[in-house]
């Protein structure tokens, strides 16, 4: 909390009640987390794949695009418990699976298509490991690779289903990237495929 938050705050729990004809409530909120993680995904977490022609689209069905690969590190500053997810900031655009993120609207309100993340060959601390998803929070988990939204990821040793502390994880998110079929889609003019997600690291 900066200075100056600090003094209003003061100003509003001080003022005599004489002057109050009305109340309100203020909350102050955070967290301290044991130690703090920090995701890194390499060149700078942008898959470009430049300009495609409407025409070399499916008609009837999805056009699936290169998959691609990008290098996800997190990095803590000790051993920490922590899940990744992501948040779709396309939400409600995907033309595919619901856990798909979406690649954004045409201008005619039709969605563009979608997108999959899933993680590969996960290292931790130098020594190979897997990963795990759980779609209710941490209560049961299984053995899965996928990186989305709709679920939370945590890595685990050997044949294990239970989250393990990290301080240095790597891994390989591999894309899966689908536009929708052409005969949907409103492609009089340029439309820019506009996916965007954040990686998140929630700590356990």
């Amino acid at each position: 909390m900066n200075a100056f938050a600090s003094r209003l705050l003061l100003t509003l729990l001080f003022t005599p009640a004489a002057f109050a004809a009305s109340t309100t409530d203020l909350a102050v909120k955070g967290t301290i987390t044991p130690s703090a993680c920090a995701p890194l995904i390499s060149g700078d977490g942008t898959i470009d794949f430049g300009k495609m022609s409407a025409k070399d689209l499916n008609a009837d069905q999805h056009t699936k695009l290169p998959n691609q690969s990008m290098l996800l590190s997190v990095r803590c500053e000790a051993p920490t418990l922590f899940t990744l997810n992501t948040v779709d900031n396309r939400a409600g655009s995907s033309a595919n699976h619901d856990n798909w993120h979406g690649l954004g609207m045409t201008p005619g309100g039709e969605k563009l298509g979608g997108s999959a993340f899933h993680l590969y060959t996960p290292i931790a601390d130098g020594a190979p490991v897997r990963t795990i998803t759980s779609r209710d929070g941490g209560v049961t988990w299984e053995l899965t690779n996928m990186l989305n939204h709709t679920l939370v990821t945590a890595v685990a040793r050997g044949n294990d289903l239970v989250p393990i502390a990290v301080r240095a994880l790597d891994a390989e998110i591999r894309l899966y990237t689908h536009i929708a079929p052409a005969d949907g889609l409103t492609l009089t003019d340029e439309v820019p495929v506009d996916g965007h997600a954040t990686v998140q690291v929630n700590y356990l």
